[in-house]
C-alpha cells in the first residue's frame, strides 16, 4: 500500500502556496491561466485513456478555475475588456462541459486557444 503522504507533492504545494501568498492580482491571474492550461492537458490525457472518473474531476477543476477567473472581473468598472473576458470565460465553461459530455479532446482545442490568447494578453501587462 502506498503512503498517502507524498513529500514531493507536499513540497510542490508549499511552493505554490508561497507563490500565491506573494502574488499581486495580475500574477494571480497569470498563475490561474497557467494552471488552467495544465489542467486541460491532464483532462485531455484522461479522455484519451478513457479514465472517466479522473476526467470528471479534472473538468471540474477546470470549471472552478474558469469561474474563479470570471469572479475576479470588475464588470462595473472594467469596461469592454471585462465584458469580453466574461463572455470568453462563459464560452470556455460551456465548451468544457461539451468536451466532457462528448469525451472529446477536439472540443478542448477552442478552450486552449482562448486561454492561450488571454494568457498572452496578460503576459504583455508587465
Amino acid at each position: 500500500m502506498l503512503n498517502e503522504y507524498d513529500p514531493f507533492n507536499a513540497y510542490k504545494q508549499t511552493a505554490l502556496d508561497a507563490r500565491v501568498a506573494s502574488a499581486n492580482p495580475h500574477e494571480m491571474v497569470r498563475m490561474l491561466l497557467d494552471g488552467l492550461l495544465e489542467e486541460i492537458e491532464r483532462t485531455s490525457g484522461y479522455m484519451e485513456r478513457q479514465s472517466y472518473e479522473d476526467k470528471g474531476k479534472s473538468v471540474n477543476k477546470c470549471l472552478n478555475i474558469v469561474h474563479g477567473l470570471d469572479s475576479m472581473l470588475d464588470l462595473e468598472n472594467g469596461g469592454e475588456v471585462a465584458i469580453t473576458l466574461n463572455r470568453l470565460y462563459d464560452y470556455c465553461s460551456r465548451q468544457l462541459v461539451t468536451a466532457s459530455v462528448e469525451n472529446s479532446v477536439t472540443e478542448l482545442t477552442p478552450v486552449i486557444k482562448v486561454i492561450t490568447d488571454v494568457r498572452a494578453g496578460w503576459a504583455n501587462l508587465n
